[in-house]
């Protein structure tokens, strides 16, 4: 794999010949919109093709896939433009494999809401292995309020992908978010209806496991939180139910290295199936976008994590997103505007931007006037990179990504040319033939 950056005066054409690719092929692989106009600074990912198969009249993905011993899934994998497309044709070059050794295998888990385009969601599922829906909401009471998200839970099983139900507080606010929780803990009534509650759900729609999101927890609370993650993970495992601990901390909480041991991580390390480790914001936050923490950072909570918590129950979180900030920036005053990959490109294209990047945070951006000064900070296929060394360095289980709602090309090219996505459920209606 080789990570291209656009310099002054390149265009499509000159760097396929400088690669010896075809044009056609750079532009599907990297799903580039607009390529007579690239942005100075942008990434291309270019991988070579060590199969390739010309379509022939008759063939299928399937006759295809049986014929090189290898599965539609990888064919959508390497070829994901096929995936929302009925049919293939005559002369089409489908590539079989790429060249490269995969470092190893890994599970992926992405994050969506239930509104996800559902061809976004095709064209993503077969790069994953855990599908989580966000959220289902639980009320101080123990009640549980949910999404209608059966059409995501059966898609996600035809390309073998298992379904996770997200559980977060229903709050407006951290103090609320604290007080919800608080109620739970110290009331076990409510803590019997919650367990009862999710193991229903998890039941009536056809999830295979639950992904619980742990929120900032009071001092006082933490001993209390832990004895409900030991009930929890009891009751889940009896009924064969993946569990699944979310350790989320804010940027803030990141910058200064602050650590909260009294929640006792061993322990939950311990009582979990999987821990994800992830450092986001949401979409229109006040807070600070990851990218803005310092690669070093992030590796110092991963060192404290896997000192806590083996290593092949750790899934890091990676954010797929991109922030645009007004300046001056202002602590709890600036909001900050949630984007795309594909929207960052277009709107350094469209306001003539030169994108850098900064080694320190392993991230890109860009500043602009437009009556106020922007600056937009985004990971593109060199942060990618780096954050995804992490896993083979720590010897991790896989990653969870936050979120899903759009198709990162470069994202899958980059993890897909490295590591060996696992499936852990089988595959059955999209493993008919497209013609």
């Amino acid at each position: 794999m080789i990570i291209h950056v656009v310099k002054q005066g390149e265009t499509i054409y000159s760097i396929a010949e400088y690669y010896d690719k075809s044009v056609e092929r750079l532009i599907l692989e990297n799903g580039i919109d607009n390529p007579n106009n690239l942005v100075i600074g942008e990434t291309l990912v270019i991988l070579y093709p060590e199969i390739e198969h010309t379509v022939e009249d008759g063939d299928s993905l399937a006759s295809i896939a049986e014929s090189y011993n290898t599965t539609i899934i990888d064919l959508l994998r390497n070829n994901p433009y096929l995936s929302n497309r009925k049919n293939i044709f005559p002369g089409e070059v489908i590539v079989i494999k790429y060249r490269g050794d995969k470092i190893k295998q890994i599970a992926t888990k992405g994050i969506v809401y239930p509104f996800v385009s559902m061809d976004t969601l095709i064209k993503t599922l077969p790069f994953l292995t855990y599908l989580t829906v966000y959220s289902y909401f639980y009320t101080n009471q123990g009640e549980i309020l949910g999404n209608d998200d059966m059409e995501i839970i059966q898609t996600a099983k035809l390309y073998g992908v298992a379904p996770l139900m997200m559980l977060t507080t229903y709050s407006t606010s951290q103090a609320e978010e604290i007080e919800v929780i608080h109620n739970i803990l110290a009331n076990e009534e409510y803590q019997d209806s919650l367990i009862n509650n999710i193991v229903l759900t998890l039941s009536r729609k056809g999830y295979y496991g639950v992904d619980f999101n742990t929120p900032y927890i009071k001092p006082d609370d933490r001993p209390l939180y832990v004895d409900f993650i030991r009930k929890l993970s009891s009751q889940l495992r009896a009924r064969g139910y993946m569990f699944v601990i979310s350790i989320s901390l804010s940027v803030f909480e990141l910058l200064l290295n602050i650590k909260y041991p009294d929640l006792q991580y061993s322990e939950l390390g311990v009582l979990a199936d999987s821990v994800i480790i992830i450092s986001y914001e949401f979409g229109f936050s006040f807070g600070i976008a990851p990218t803005v923490a310092s690669f070093d950072t992030i590796r110092n909570l991963v060192e404290y994590m896997v000192g806590h918590i083996s290593s092949d129950k750790i899934d890091f979180g990676i954010s797929t997103i991109g922030y645009i900030w007004s300046l001056p920036y202002i602590d709890g005053v600036t909001r900050g505007q949630s984007l795309s990959y594909d929207s960052v490109i277009d709107l350094a294209r469209e306001v003539a931007a030169e994108i850098q990047y900064d080694d320190v945070t392993k991230a890109s951006y860009f500043q602009f006037y437009s009556q106020n000064e922007y600056i937009v900070r985004f990971r593109d296929a060199r942060g990618i990179n780096a954050i995804l060394s992490i896993v083979p360095t720590f010897d991790f289980d896989g990653v969870a990504l936050w979120n899903v709602m759009f198709f990162y090309n470069q994202l899958w090219l980059v993890l897909n040319s490295q590591f060996e996505i696992v499936k852990i459920a089988s595959t059955s209606s999209q493993e008919s033939s497209t013609s």
